[in-house]
C-alpha cells in the first residue's frame, strides 16, 4: 500500500482516495513573469513522479496544476506592484504579453525535464468570477470584512471557529508577533488579517468589476470594487471547481506551507464549513550555500542557464535528464544544496544508469536457459515497489536499479549468462520504474543536441563509424581501425569493444 507523509498530520498515512479509482490532486504551479529556475523544477518534477506512480497503480488521476497570472503581488504581501504587471511596464508590454511568453518557455522547460504535463492548467486570470463568488461565501459567513474598497479576511473571527496555524504548526500568538508592518496596512484590522479582494490603485493594470453584498453594525451593505483577487484565494478557487469541495492531495513546495496554504485552508473553511484537502504534501527546497533558491533572494539559476552552462557557477552545461536525475537522488522531503560539482557526480551517475540500460536492451538469453546470479533479478520489482510506496523513496527505487546494473554489466562482459523469462522480467522492472515512473529518458544519446534532436540519425552515425571500424579490425587495418577511435575519443565519445562488436556512449 501506498504511504505518503501528510503535512497536516506529519505522519506517513496510507493512501486512501475520497472515490476509489480516482484521484484528485492541485499542485502550486508557477506565477510566469520570468524564467523557470531549478527551485520550480524541484515541485514540478516531485509531482510528476506523483502523478505518474499513482496512474501506475491502476488510478485515473484528474491533475490540476495552475498558472499564477494576476494578483500575486511583491514581496508575497498584500501591498506593492503585482508581479507581472511590474515586468510588463518595465519591457513596455501588455501584461498578457509576459504571461503568454514565460508560460510557453516554462511549458519547454518541463518537456526538456520530461515533466507530464497536468490533465487541467487553469489560469487565474480566466477564473475571476469563480474568486468573486468564493469571497461573497467568505463574506455571507461573517469571516471577511470590506475596507476602503477591498476585502480582507478576518482571522481573529476565523479563529473562534477553526484552527488557524494547523498546517504550519504556528498559533495565532505566534504570528502576531512574526508578523511585520506593511505599507498599508492600516486598511486591516490587524496584520496578519490576508487580502481576499484588493481595490485597484489607479496605475494598476490588471483589474475587473466586482460586487459583494455584505453586513455591517446590522445594515446590509453594497461594495462595487474595480479589483483584482487575492493572491491565496485562486487555489481556492480553482482547486474545488476542478476537483470539487473535497479531494484527495494538494502539493506544492514547503515555503508556500505558511502563509499561502494555510490561507487557503481558512479560505476554504470558512466558505464551505469544512477542509477540503485530505492529503497535504510539500517537497523541500533547493538551496545555494544553505539559503533557498528564489527570485526574491536573487540567487537563483534558471533551467535555460543549466541547458546552455550560461551562468558563472557552472562549470559546465547540463543535460535536462542530469537535472531530473540529480533531483530524484534525493528525497523529495529532503533538502538538496546545489552545487556545480554535486551536478557532475550526478551526470556520470545517470551516464552509468543510462550505459546499464542501453546494454541491457543488447542482451541475448542464454541458449541453455541457464541463469547464474538470478539474485539480481528475483526481488527486483517488489524493492522498487516497496521503495515508492514507502513516501516516494526514488533515491532508494536508483539505489536498486543500479544493484540491478551490476548484472546486466556482467552478462555483458560474458561473466554470466540469464534465461530469456529473467531477461523479460528485468526489462520489464526497467521500463516500468526507470522510464515510466522516474521518467528517466535512457535510450537516447546523451549530448544529443549536437544531433538537432534526431536521435535516430545520430545514433546511426556513429554506428557506421564504429562498423567501418569493425571491418578494418577483421582485415587487421590496424591504422584505420585506431584513427577512428582515437578520433571519437577526442570529440567526446566513450568505446568498449565487446565480445558481439561495441558499445559507445558520450
Amino acid at each position: 500500500m501506498l504511504y505518503l507523509y501528510n503535512t497536516l498530520s506529519r505522519a506517513k498515512q496510507p493512501f486512501r482516495p475520497l472515490h476509489e479509482g480516482h484521484v484528485g490532486m492541485y499542485v502550486c504551479g508557477p506565477t510566469v513573469y520570468g524564467d523557470a529556475h531549478l527551485g520550480h523544477a524541484r515541485p514540478a518534477i516531485t509531482f510528476d513522479i506523483l502523478f505518474r506512480y499513482l496512474t501506475s497503480l491502476g488510478y485515473k488521476v484528474r491533475y490540476v496544476r495552475n498558472i499564477t497570472d494576476v494578483g500575486h503581488l511583491e514581496h508575497d504581501a498584500d501591498e506593492g506592484e503585482d508581479k507581472i504587471a511590474k515586468k510588463a511596464r518595465l519591457e513596455q508590454l501588455e501584461p498578457m504579453e509576459v504571461v503568454q511568453f514565460f508560460t510557453n518557455r516554462y511549458h519547454d522547460d518541463m518537456t526538456a525535464l520530461n515533466v507530464l504535463p497536468p490533465s487541467i492548467e487553469p489560469h487565474a486570470s480566466g477564473h475571476i468570477i469563480e474568486q468573486i463568488a468564493f469571497v461573497q461565501k467568505i463574506l455571507d459567513k461573517g469571516y471577511a470584512y470590506v475596507s476602503n474598497g477591498s476585502v480582507y479576511m478576518d482571522v481573529e473571527r476565523y479563529a473562534q471557529d477553526f484552527p488557524y496555524g494547523k498546517l504550519s504548526g504556528r498559533n495565532l500568538e505566534d504570528i502576531v508577533t512574526d508578523t511585520r508592518e506593511l505599507d498599508g496596512q492600516d486598511e486591516k484590522r490587524h496584520s496578519y488579517d490576508f487580502a481576499l479582494w484588493k481595490k485597484a490603485a489607479p496605475e494598476h493594470i490588471m483589474h475587473w468589476p466586482a460586487v459583494f453584498r455584505y453586513t455591517e453594525d446590522g445594515e446590509q451593505k453594497e461594495l462595487k470594487s474595480e479589483g483584482f483577487p487575492g493572491w491565496h484565494m485562486e487555489c481556492s478557487a480553482m482547486g474545488t471547481k476542478y476537483l470539487g469541495e473535497e479531494f484527495d492531495i494538494h502539493g506544492g513546495g514547503m515555503d508556500l506551507m505558511f502563509p499561502h496554504h494555510e490561507a487557503e485552508i481558512a479560505q476554504s473553511c470558512a466558505a464551505l464549513g469544512h477542509d477540503t484537502v485530505h492529503y497535504w504534501l510539500h517537497n523541500n527546497m533547493i538551496t545555494i550555500a544553505g539559503k533557498k533558491m528564489g527570485k526574491s533572494y536573487n540567487n537563483f539559476i534558471t533551467l535555460r542557464q543549466f541547458f546552455t552552462g550560461g551562468h558563472e557557477l557552472l562549470s559546465k552545461a547540463f543535460s535536462p535528464m542530469t537535472i531530473r536525475f540529480f533531483i530524484l537522488m534525493a528525497h523529495y522531503r529532503s533538502t538538496v544544496d546545489f552545487s556545480s560539482e554535486a551536478l557532475e557526480a550526478a551526470e556520470k551517475g545517470f551516464l552509468r544508469l543510462q550505459e546499464a540500460y542501453q546494454r541491457l536492451m543488447k542482451l541475448e538469453p542464454a541458449a541453455n536457459g541457464q541463469q547464474l546470479m538470478a539474485e539480481g533479478v528475483i526481488g527486483l520489482r517488489e524493492r522498487c515497489a516497496e521503495a515508492m510506496d514507502d513516501d516516494l523513496n526514488t533515491p532508494i527505487v536508483i539505489s536498486n536499479l543500479f544493484e540491478s546494473a551490476k548484472l546486466i554489466n556482467s552478462i555483458a562482459d560474458g561473466k554470466a549468462t540469464i534465461s530469456a523469462a529473467d531477461l523479460k522480467e528485468l526489462r520489464d522492472v526497467w521500463q516500468t520504474y526507470a522510464i515510466d515512473i522516474l521518467g528517466l529518458k535512457l535510450a537516447e544519446v546523451c549530448g544529443q543536441q549536437s544531433a538537432g534532436g534526431n536521435t535516430a540519425a545520430y545514433n546511426g552515425a556513429i554506428d557506421l563509424l564504429l562498423n567501418i571500424r569493425l571491418d578494418a579490425k577483421r582485415n587487421k587495418d590496424w591504422a584505420t581501425s585506431d584513427k577512428i577511435r582515437n578520433s571519437l575519443t577526442e570529440l567526446g565519445f566513450k568505446v568498449k569493444d565487446t565480445k558481439d562488436g561495441f558499445e559507445w556512449s558520450l
